[in-house]
């Protein structure tokens, strides 16, 4: 097999890659993998690192029997009847991939989604989730520093790996704060990784709210602690995820008791707000600063009114006006929000190796004829200019 390895083209450019060098090596050596790599400028990993490698690199991958990238292809930069693997961003619909949904439907491109990569519960199997967990922690305690003048660390994507990163930690000195950590997938145990790298002490839940502590500590909830019921029944976590609307949020219960709230969990349209606007103004809401890791824009957290970036992270809104500003992200009035919304970009190295070991153990197996359980058939929205019988549902989007 021949895999081509693409040079990112969408804009702002994203440095991660599919694979690093050291893997490309590996894949050769013990998979008889043949990899080609379009030159580019601001990748993570140097043209000169695969190079010295011993990988080619080449412009041309037209003859490369797969290709693979991060972010979506342009349009005009497709070519047709190839297998493709990147995040194409279609399979909710987005308005902005309409035009990338239709030319891989015209030009018969077989596209294998990461997103669409899954056991076969569908389950994901392979994302950036955890390195979204850990800078997201990162950035959030970061801010907390910053507004009360505590600390400074260097920004994550000024690091130049996970390695410089931790050490940028030892500047961390917390007071006996109390953090909440959403979520108990890939992206909260990357920001408790990110805690756990700092020793901050873990609190069950009831010791969160009726305890006090002399150090800083955090707690992790899950959605059954902080959603009822409406109709009074007991918790079923089944019934939660399929009808989302027949619940209410009890997360009020938890401000009073929160400095940092660290939100981590896949929200569904149609649950519940964690808390509302006008909660967020009242005299005991006692969150400070959110880091929004999941940066659903008026989602789940309704102070997330428009994402950050990567080089200004942070954003102020001001609860009893509910106006944001860029320019006062640190003061007495307002709430400190961090809401990158491609987190990963900016330890690219690191997410990169940890992604790529994903794809060489649970993907290229597959694309070398081990795929007993029907991995590239679940993962392929469209082939043959035809939608796959699971994304049918994209049929008037693609046409």
């Amino acid at each position: 097999m021949k895999l081509g390895i693409l040079r990112e083209g969408k804009m702002p450019r994203d440095k991660r890659v599919p694979f690093t060098p050291a893997q490309c090596v590996m894949m050769r050596k013990e998979m008889n993998v043949e990899i080609l790599v379009q030159p580019s400028e601001w990748r993570c990993f140097s043209d000169d690192e695969y190079r010295a490698a011993g990988v080619t690199l080449q412009e041309d991958l037209s003859d490369c029997d797969v290709l693979m990238g991060i972010k979506e292809v342009p349009v005009e930069q497709l070519i047709p009847n190839k297998k493709y693997f990147f995040f194409s961003h279609t399979i909710k619909k987005q308005p902005h991939n309409k035009k990338l949904m239709r030319a891989l439907m015209e030009k018969k491109i077989q596209m294998l989604d990461y997103e669409c990569l899954t056991d076969p519960e569908f389950n994901r199997i392979i994302g950036f989730g955890h390195f979204a967990g850990i800078v997201g922690a990162y950035n959030g305690i970061r801010g907390y520093g910053l507004r009360f003048g505590l600390f400074d660390l260097k920004p994550a994507h000024l690091c130049h790996d996970l390695l410089e990163l931790r050490e940028e930690l030892r500047k961390v000195r917390l007071p006996n704060i109390q953090l909440i950590v959403t979520g108990n997938g890939r992206v909260a145990n990357g920001a408790i990784e990110l805690l756990g790298m700092l020793a901050i002490r873990r609190a069950t839940v009831y010791e969160f709210t009726h305890y006090s502590f002399r150090q800083a500590v955090y707690t992790q909830l899950h959605s059954n602690n902080y959603n009822e019921a409406l109709d009074g029944s007991q918790w079923d976590t089944g019934k939660f995820y399929k009808n989302p609307e027949l619940y209410r949020s009890t997360f009020g219960k938890y401000t009073p008791h929160c400095d940092l709230l660290i939100h981590c969990s896949y929200w569904d349209p149609r649950a519940p707000k964690l808390f509302s606007k006008s909660d967020m103004r009242r005299p005991d809401f006692r969150v400070s600063v959110i880091a929004d890791v999941t940066c659903d824009i008026d989602g789940s957290i309704p102070s997330t009114m428009k994402p950050s970036t990567i080089t200004e992270p942070f954003y102020g809104y001001n609860p009893s006006t509910g106006e944001i500003s860029d320019k006062d992200a640190f003061g007495n009035d307002v709430i400190t929000v961090m809401a990158v919304d491609n987190l990963p970009c900016e330890l690219p190295r690191d997410a990169s190796e940890n992604f790529g070991k994903e794809l060489s153990e649970k993907v290229i197996p597959a694309l070398l004829g081990k795929d007993d359980d029907g991995l590239l058939e679940r993962a392929s929205i469209c082939r043959d200019g035809k939608l796959m019988t699971r994304f049918e549902y994209l049929s008037d989007y693609a046409s």
